[in-house]
């Protein structure tokens, strides 16, 4: 009774900690990238519940290019290089949420 009770424990922990991954992964390549961290943090927020893994994992491909301190970039800069995927959805995206987590 007690091994299931470990177990179920267990599931539900890593479970959490599964759903956690992508937006932490978002946000440090945003940092990365040169974003503020707070901007990065409601980016995230913001992009990993409009985007697929697989436009999370173009845009990650972003910070790559370029590592910077974090504040060294600006929203409009960022917006600038993600236009560079060619990709309409990730652009609308990442261009709302900049405009709205640049404000806050």
């Amino acid at each position: 009774m007690k091994r299931t009770h470990h177990l179920a424990g267990l599931v539900m922990i890593t479970s959490l900690a599964a759903c956690a991954t992508p937006e932490t992964r978002v946000r440090n390549g945003l940092i990365s990238a040169g974003l503020s961290k707070p901007v990065s943090a409601c980016m995230a927020d913001r992009m990993v519940d409009r985007l697929s893994l697989m436009q999370l994992n173009k845009l990650n491909g972003l910070s790559k290019l370029q590592k910077s301190d974090a504040g060294d970039i600006s929203v409009k800069e960022f917006v600038k290089r993600t236009k560079a995927l060619q990709d309409p959805e990730i652009l609308g995206v990442v261009t709302s949420s900049g405009v709205v987590c640049a404000i806050k």
